[in-house]
C-alpha cells in the first residue's frame, strides 16, 4: 500500500508528453518533456526574442535567469538562498568548483575521489592538475575507500553522490564532516541527486557543489549546468574562468577583471536563454514536489521493480546496493549482454539505458511512473529475457550513443 503524500503524483505524471504506450526508465540520463514546455520555449522565441529582440535583456528578465533559476533548483538540494547560479555545462562548472577549492588550499596538492564517480570529472580533474604543473595528484580509490583516504594532505575531496552505473549512495553528511576534520574542501556532484532525492547541501556543510539540469530536472537535452558555492566561501574563491559575466561590472567593459558578488562571480558565459526557458518550465511542476515525498515513492518503486525483475528474470543479477537507504533512484542490474538486451527492451517500448560493461540500467521518477508503469515494464523485460530477443542481430549492432 502507498503511503499518503502531499505530493499529488497522479497529477504531475499527466503533466509530461510521452508516447502513447512508452514506459520511460531512463529519466536518469534524459529527462522526458513537460507538456508546459513547448508553449514556454515558443513564447521565449516569439514574444521575447521575436518582439523584444535585445531589450529582452533587460524587459524579459534574461540576464537575472541564471540566479533567478538557481534559487529555484535550492530549494530542492537544500541549498540556502543566493548560493547557486546556472549555465555553461556541469563539465565548466566541475572545472570552475575544483580549481577554487585547490586555491583554498594552496598547501596541498591531492584532490581525492573514486572510480564511481562520473569520468567526465575525472577527466576535468585530470586536464586541471596537469595544467597546474608537477606535484599534483588526482588520488582515485574504491568507493567503499573514501573515508580511510581522507587525509591530511588532501586538498579537495571530489565526488559524485550517486554512481552513475550502480546507484550506490555516498553518505554526504559523514564525508563532508570526516574532510572538514583533516582540512579538505568538498566538491559534490549532484548530477544524479537533484530532483532524485533530498540533498540536504547546507545542512551537510558542502562546499561546493555541481549538477545538470537535463536529467531528473527535466530541462532538455544541452539544458544549463549549475554551481553551488557556500555563503562563507562565496567572497573568497577567485573564478579560475574569469568570464565576462562573472565580472564585478560587465558593462563598464574593463580590461581587468574583478570578479562579482557572491555567486555572481561564477557566471562565465552567455545565459543559454531558449534552454533556460525550458528549465523555467520545469520548475514549476518541481515547485509542487516535496522532496521527501519524491524519495519515499522513489523506493517504494525501486523495490517494487528490484522483486518484479528478480522473480522474472533471474539471469539478470541486481548490481545496485540491495537496501534502498544506499542507492539513490535508479536499480541497475548487470547481464553480459546487457546492451542487446536493453535494445530488444526498448524495441518493446521499455527505454532504460546501458553503461560499459555490462549494466542495464533504470531510472525511477516517481513524477511519471506508477506501479502499474514498473509492473509492465518488468512483464516486457521477461519477455525479452525468456524468448531470448536480445540474441536477434539488429539488436547486437552497437550505437553511438547507449
Amino acid at each position: 500500500m502507498s503511503a499518503t503524500y502531499k505530493t499529488d503524483f497522479a497529477f504531475l505524471k499527466q503533466q509530461f508528453d510521452l508516447p502513447e504506450g512508452m514506459i520511460y526508465l531512463d529519466g536518469n540520463s534524459l529527462g522526458p518533456l513537460p507538456k508546459a514546455t513547448s508553449q514556454r520555449v515558443k513564447s521565449c522565441v516569439e514574444q521575447e526574442w521575436g518582439q523584444e529582440l535585445i531589450r529582452a535583456w533587460n524587459t524579459a528578465g534574461w540576464m537575472a535567469m541564471p540566479t533567478r533559476l538557481g534559487d529555484r533548483i535550492a530549494r530542492m538540494v537544500g541549498a540556502e538562498q543566493g548560493c547557486i547560479t546556472t549555465g555553461d555545462t556541469l563539465s565548466i562548472k566541475v572545472y570552475q568548483a575544483l580549481a577554487s577549492g585547490l586555491e583554498l588550499r594552496p598547501d596541498r596538492r591531492v584532490v581525492l575521489s573514486d572510480s564511481g564517480n562520473f569520468p567526465s570529472d575525472l577527466y576535468m580533474a585530470q586536464g586541471l592538475l596537469r595544467s597546474l604543473g608537477p606535484g599534483y595528484e588526482l588520488r582515485v580509490v574504491e568507493p567503499e575507500a573514501v573515508a580511510e583516504a581522507l587525509t591530511d594532505d588532501v586538498a579537495v575531496l571530489m565526488l559524485t553522490q550517486v554512481d552513475y552505473r550502480s546507484g550506490r549512495l555516498h553518505d554526504m553528511a559523514a564525508l563532508s564532516e570526516q574532510a572538514r576534520s583533516v582540512g579538505a574542501v568538498t566538491l559534490w556532484d549532484l548530477a544524479h541527486t537533484a530532483g532524485a532525492y533530498p540533498v540536504r547541501l547546507a545542512e551537510c556543510q558542502a562546499d561546493f557543489a555541481v549538477g545538470c539540469s537535463y536529467k531528473f530536472l527535466n530541462g532538455g537535452p544541452g539544458a544549463p549546468a549549475f554551481i553551488y558555492v557556500r555563503p562563507g566561501l562565496q567572497d573568497q574563491v577567485r573564478p579560475a574562468l574569469s568570464g565576462w559575466l562573472g565580472h564585478e561590472a560587465p558593462f563598464a567593459f574593463d580590461l581587468d577583471y574583478r570578479a562579482g558578488q557572491g555567486i555572481e562571480r561564477m557566471r562565465v558565459g552567455t545565459p543559454p536563454i531558449l534552454q533556460m526557458a525550458a528549465l523555467d518550465a520545469s520548475m514549476d511542476l518541481w515547485d509542487q514536489v516535496d522532496m521527501d515525498d519524491l524519495r519515499q515513492r522513489s523506493i517504494e518503486l525501486s523495490e517494487l521493480f528490484i522483486t518484479e525483475v528478480e522473480q522474472r528474470c533471474p539471469a539478470l543479477t541486481l548490481a545496485s546496493p540491495r537496501a534502498p537507504e544506499d542507492r539513490g533512484s535508479q536499480v541497475s542490474f548487470a547481464f553480459k549482454d546487457g546492451y542487446a538486451a536493453m535494445q530488444a527492451l526498448i524495441a518493446r517500448q521499455v527505454i532504460g539505458d546501458f553503461r560499459a560493461p555490462d549494466i542495464m540500467r533504470f531510472g525511477i521518477t516517481p513524477l511519471y511512473l506508477d506501479e502499474a508503469d514498473i509492473i509492465e515494464a518488468a512483464k516486457r523485460l521477461e519477455i525479452v529475457m525468456g524468448e531470448k530477443e536480445w540474441q536477434r542481430p539488429e539488436f547486437q549492432v552497437r550505437a553511438a550513443v547507449t
